[in-house]
């Protein structure tokens, strides 16, 4: 028996844009378009009726936006206990104030719009996995720019982190993976994942998109440097 393809969900006003990732994840026999949507109100609506694995969400579409559609779909969800869709944010910029915007409001990530094909599908797999995805060549500059235009202190929350923990986020914060972080500390892969969701938990955050933005927005990593401060 095989595992059921990875349902996506497109959501995009650019009829030409839409035929064309449909028949680029359709190709794929473990991907899956189950519907598209032409602006986020409707996004919205085909993903509460649907409950797609994925949703490829536009930034910049009549009616509802990218960055409104992707905290309604995560709301409704929450509100009713389901597992959320992991949610790419499309745009055509590489620095976009509307793609921080949406990793803010819990989305897994964001893509170009010109992102290569098959970068395109394995984000797909990578969100799907738990794992958050930026757009290459952008991660750094754009959590440095969060942190640029908002810096406040850390919340009560984060006092509560363990010596580790904290250990843990300040290093997952600068960009380093699981594997860095294990050799960083001397435990094993698992180790680590168990504490990054342990911090999670703690600080009430989806994934580590948003630890990073988190970090960035209270002052916790340097915005001139991958390495953790303090």
């Amino acid at each position: 028996m095989t595992d059921a393809p990875i349902s996506v969900l497109l959501v995009d006003d650019q009829a030409l844009f839409r035929a064309g990732i449909r028949m680029l994840v359709d190709s794929q026999p473990d991907l899956r378009i189950v519907a598209e949507a032409e602006d986020g109100a409707v996004g919205v609506a085909r993903a509460v009726e649907l409950e797609p694995d994925v949703v490829l969400m536009d930034v910049r579409m009549p009616v509802m936006d990218g960055i409104a559609a992707t905290s309604a779909i995560l709301e409704r969800f929450d509100a009713s206990g389901r597992p959320s869709p992991k949610i790419v944010v499309l745009t055509t910029f590489d620095l976009d104030e509307a793609a921080a915007t949406a990793l803010r409001r819990g989305a897994s990530g964001f893509l170009l719009k010109d992102t290569h094909p098959e970068f395109l599908l394995a984000a797909i797999r990578t969100v799907h996995a738990g794992n958050a995805v930026i757009a290459p060549g952008a991660t750094m500059e754009l959590f440095r720019h969060v942190g640029s235009t908002s810096t406040t202190a850390a919340p009560p929350s984060f006092a509560t982190l363990t010596s580790r923990e904290h250990d843990i986020f300040l290093f997952a914060a600068a960009g380093l993976s699981n594997s860095e972080i294990a050799a960083q500390e001397f435990v094993s892969e698992a180790t680590v994942k168990t504490h990054i969701s342990r911090v999670l938990s703690k600080l009430g955050l989806r994934d580590r998109v948003q630890l990073v933005i988190f970090a960035y927005e209270h002052g916790l990593v340097d915005p001139g440097s991958v390495h953790p401060r303090g």
